[in-house]
């Protein structure tokens, strides 16, 4: 029987200081896996590390800014250097800044791409020898906004459609290898992305409504429990694949 079962594993979160990421460690944690948590928050890093500290896992809290290259590198580097292996990137860090798309700031656009689709090249580049190693895996969090156009989110739309984009071809690359490489694409949660939603002003929100899903938002802990899925031996079967998990949202 194949199971998620991660003890004597070693795993990489991204985003890991609340929302998604901290679930996704937590669920991490509970399966037996060791942790390398990476957030630009070092002190939300230390709250996770501390909720996850009765089990018998090490932990190795690394903060970082991943909208810099050189940031991506040495988070993997640390990693290894603790822990001697690496078994799963989750590359779950995110942001997104709404914006009218004639208004929208140069910065804003550039640190969007930055943290959502060049970090997790730059992450998967420096990970990839040691997964192959490990016969690991890489899981990149998409979004919804990857499949549909999203009103005033011209940025972070931009950069998920180019994430699973980057998964599948990956996952081409790679499919001789022994390494799966694959995304869960969720729809609207309640994280910190959502508590502090910023509509641009005077936007039309009758747009906004038409990428809400008609059966509300999503489990954060649903989601969590597919990455763990995809990046342990009971995901075997999937490479170059994008879970969607949106209730729906996406499906017409």
């Amino acid at each position: 029987m194949i199971t998620t079962d991660m003890r004597g594993k070693i795993a990489l979160v991204t985003g890991a200081a609340s929302g998604l990421g901290r679930a996704t460690a937590a669920k991490f944690a509970r399966a037996g896996a060791s942790l390398c948590l990476v957030d630009l928050d070092a002190a939300g890093l230390d709250e996770t590390a501390a909720g996850l500290a009765d089990h018998d896992i090490d932990i190795l809290v690394h903060p970082a800014d991943l909208s810099e290259a050189a940031a991506c590198a040495a988070a993997v580097a640390a990693a290894v250097a603790r822990f001697g292996r690496l078994d799963a990137l989750c590359n779950v860090a995110g942001l997104i800044y709404l914006a009218n798309t004639a208004q929208m700031p140069l910065d804003q656009f550039r640190r969007t791409l930055d943290v959502n689709l060049a970090a997790p090249f730059l992450l998967s580049q420096a990970a990839i020898p040691h997964l192959l190693e490990s016969h690991g895996a890489i899981v990149n969090v998409a979004s919804s906004a990857a499949f549909i156009g999203e009103a005033y989110a011209a940025a972070y739309c931009a950069s998920k459609w180019g994430l699973v984009g980057m998964t599948k071809a990956m996952a081409m690359e790679y499919i001789k290898q022994p390494i799966r490489i694959n995304a869960v694409a969720p729809g609207g949660m309640i994280t910190n992305i959502a508590t502090n939603f910023r509509p641009p002003e005077n936007c039309d929100f009758e747009l906004i409504k038409r990428f809400s899903g008609l059966r509300g938002t999503v489990e954060v802990d649903d989601v969590a429990d597919m990455i763990l899925l995809l990046a342990s031996d009971a995901g075997r079967g999937f490479h170059g694949a994008c879970v969607n998990i949106d209730a729906g949202n996406t499906a017409g």
